[in-house]
């Protein structure tokens, strides 16, 4: 079926915002199939611990695609326990040249606290710039909201609920139920 035929499934915001020693990744709880919004309490952050070893997780996509990459990223923490950035890169490698994993359609991002990185299916491991990244239908809404409120005197929790309350008014597959994850640096 031709892309143009099935609606296809829409919409969320992710976003991670470090700041004051912490990181916070909210994401928005809906779930759309074109114009019709399916469910709006989904949980696309999640907490991971391989290991005893905390990392919190994002994703906008596909929620089956997302599931089999933070299974994935599970078992390289297992295998790299404490290095984040090893495992995402593993992660980001296996998604670029597996045949398999190159159709999954998803991003994510992810933190330690001490690392925030957005992996994509592209190959990339990208730390973001001013301490602030987004994905997702309402990202760059997000995203530039954050980046004005970073000198504000919000904490990391603030800025990420501010952010994505003006992504919520702005775009259309993005809702304001949020789920939040808060993480020590």
């Amino acid at each position: 079926m031709a892309d143009t035929e099935f609606p296809g499934w829409h919409g969320t915001t992710i976003i991670g915002v470090r700041k004051g020693g912490k990181v916070v990744i909210a994401g928005d709880g809906q779930v759309s199939l074109g114009q019709t919004v399916i469910k709006g309490t989904a949980r696309k952050v999640r907490r991971l611990s391989p290991g005893g070893f905390d990392v919190v997780a994002g994703f906008a996509g596909s929620t089956a695609d997302a599931f089999t990459l933070l299974e994935r990223l599970e078992t390289k923490l297992e295998a790299t326990p404490g290095q984040l950035a090893r495992a995402s890169v593993e992660l980001a490698k296996d998604w670029r040249t597996d045949k398999y994993l190159q159709k999954l359609e998803a991003m994510l991002i992810v933190t330690d606290g001490k690392d925030l990185f957005v992996i994509t299916g592209a190959g990339d491991v990208l730390e973001p710039e001013h301490d602030v990244t987004a994905i997702g239908s309402g990202g760059n809404f997000a995203l530039a909201a954050a980046r004005g409120l970073m000198e504000s005197d919000l904490d990391a929790e603030g800025i990420a609920r501010k952010a994505m309350a003006i992504a919520a008014d702005i775009c259309v597959y993005t809702n304001g139920n949020l789920t939040v994850e808060t993480i020590a640096g």
